[in-house]
C-alpha cells in the first residue's frame, strides 16, 4: 500500500471484481476507507478464463476504491476459489527428545512441517495449512502444546490445495494490474472472517458462500476449519434457468432475479405479479410471481442438497450446534434462509460482514462478505514476511512461514 497501516483486499468473483481498503485507527479498530466494484469480465468459477479481460475488471475496481480512499493500492490479500480447490486432513507425528520432555516452539514447527510432507501431484500447491489440535502423549485437543512436558507430540492440520495454473492466472492478472499479491486466501475462509463469531465457531457452524459460479463451503468445529469444498454451482445457475424457462435475455434475468426473486413458492402471495421483457423486440408480458418462484426454488434446493452432501463426508457433520449461516450475493433472496432451514432442520442466517468501521453502508451485504472479511485476514496475518508471485522463493517454504505466523499469532 501507499500507506502504512492499510490493507487491501481483491475479491475475484464471477459476477463482479471487489477491491476493499481498510485501514487501522487507534484501538485497533479497523475501517473501510475505500471500496470498489466493476463487472467481472474474464472469470468463470472461480477461474481465470480471459486474462485481458481480468486484468480490465481488477484495473476498475482498485482504481475506484484508490479514489474513494485517496491512496495507491500495491499489494493485495486476493481471494480464490472454483471447483478446482480440494482440501485434506492430515497428521504429523515427532518425539521430544529435550531434558524434561518440554516442548518448545521448534517441536511445534518441527510436528507441523510433518504433518504438511503428504504427497501433492506436480499440478497441485497448497495454499493454506491450518492447525487443528495437537496431541500429547495421546493427550488430544489441545491448543497450544509449548511448555507442556510429552514424549510424543503430534498435530492434526487441514490442507487446502488448488491447481498450479488457476493460482497462477490469479497472480499474473493481479501483476499486469500494477499490483502485487501479498497472499492468496481460500475465500470461505476469508469470508468466516467477516460474518463469523467465535461462538460459532467453537458450537459448530457450517458457512455456505453462494457466489455466482461456484457455492464454498467451510464447516468450523471447535474454533478452526475442519472441512471446506467448493461446488460448481452457484447464482449464474439461478439466473440461467430464470432466462430459459421465462425466455428472457440473461442480463433482464439477472434484474428479475434480483428484484423479484423468492426462493420459497409459500411466500408468494397470489395477486404478486412480475414483468417480463422479450427477446429480440418481442412485447414484455406479465406473469405470475409463483412461476418465478417455481423455477428458483428447485435450483436453490439443488445447491443446499449437495451442501448436505459434502457435510455428511466430513466427521463433524452431527456437530453444527450454531446452525449455518449463508452469504454471498444470492444469500440477499427473499426467503433463502427459510428454505435453507427446511433442507438442514437447523437454524439459519444470512451473514452480514462486521467488525469493521468506516463506509459500513456500502458493505453492509452479504455480497462484500469475501471483500471485507480479505481485509481482516490480512490484518491478522500482515506479520507474514515475503509477497507471493510467480517468480518468487519456493510456494512450500512461504506457506510454512505463513503456518508458523499463523500459529505464534493465534495461541
Amino acid at each position: 500500500m501507499g500507506k502504512d497501516g492499510l490493507v487491501a483486499g481483491l475479491d475475484l468473483g464471477t459476477t463482479k471484481v471487489a477491491c476493499i481498503i481498510a485501514e487501522e485507527k487507534e484501538g485497533e479498530e479497523i475501517s473501510i476507507v475505500g471500496v470498489g466494484t466493476a463487472p467481472s469480465e474474464g472469470l468463470r468459477r472461480g477461474v481465470v478464463v480471459n486474462l485481458d479481460k481480468t486484468v480490465v475488471s481488477i484495473k476498475k475496481a482498485v482504481a475506484e476504491a484508490e479514489l474513494m480512499a485517496g491512496v495507491r493500492v500495491e499489494e493485495v490479500y486476493a481471494g480464490i476459489a472454483g471447483d478446482h480447490i480440494r482440501s485434506i486432513n492430515s497428521r504429523g507425528v515427532i518425539a521430544v527428545s529435550r531434558p524434561g520432555n518440554e516442548i518448545t516452539s521448534k517441536d511445534v514447527s518441527r510436528v507441523l512441517e510433518q504433518a504438511r510432507a503428504i504427497a501433492i501431484p506436480m499440478d497441485r500447491e497448497i495454499i493454506h495449512i491450518l492447525p487443528q489440535e495437537f496431541i500429547v502423549d495421546d493427550q488430544a485437543g489441545i491448543k497450544d502444546p509449548v511448555g507442556m512436558s510429552g514424549v510424543r507430540l503430534e498435530a492434526v492440520v487441514h490442507i487446502v490445495t488448488a491447481a498450479v495454473t488457476s493460482a497462477q492466472n490469479i497472480y499474473r492478472a493481479i501483476e499486469r494490474g500494477g499490483m502485487r499479491v501479498r497472499d492468496l486466501v481460500l475465500q470461505p475462509l476469508a469470508s468466516s472472517q467477516a460474518v463469523l463469531d467465535a461462538e460459532e465457531r467453537e458450537l459448530g457452524c457450517l458457512l455456505i458462500d453462494i457466489g455466482g459460479g461456484t457455492t464454498d463451503l467451510a464447516l468450523f468445529y471447535d474454533g478452526t476449519l475442519r472441512y471446506s469444498c467448493v461446488i460448481g454451482l452457484g447464482g449464474l445457475n439461478v439466473t440461467n434457468d430464470i432466462a430459459i424457462g421465462l425466455r428472457t435475455p440473461r442480463a433482464q434475468a439477472e434484474t428479475i432475479k434480483t428484484q423479484n426473486g423468492c426462493a420459497l413458492s409459500s411466500l408468494i402471495q397470489e395477486e404478486e405479479r412480475i414483468r417480463v421483457p422479450g427477446v429480440g423486440g418481442r412485447e414484455e408480458r406479465e406473469i405470475s410471481s409463483q412461476v418465478l418462484s417455481a423455477i428458483v426454488e428447485p435450483r436453490l434446493e439443488e445447491i443446499f442438497s449437495i451442501a448436505i452432501r459434502e457435510m455428511k463426508k466430513s466427521d463433524y457433520a452431527d456437530l453444527i450446534g450454531a446452525g449455518v449461516v449463508l452469504t454471498g450475493g444470492t444469500a440477499r433472496m427473499r426467503g433463502i434462509h427459510q428454505l435453507a432451514e427446511q433442507i438442514f432442520d437447523l437454524p439459519v442466517k444470512v451473514g452480514i460482514p462486521k467488525g469493521v468501521t468506516g463506509l459500513t453502508e456500502i458493505v453492509h451485504s452479504s455480497l462484500y462478505s469475501t471483500g471485507v472479511g480479505l481485509v481482516l485476514y490480512g490484518y491478522e496475518n500482515r506479520n507474514h514476511k515475503g509477497l507471493r508471485s510467480l517468480n518468487g522463493s519456493n510456494l512450500f517454504d512461504r506457506t510454512f512461514e505463513r503456518m508458523k505466523s499463523w500459529f505464534s499469532e493465534s495461541f
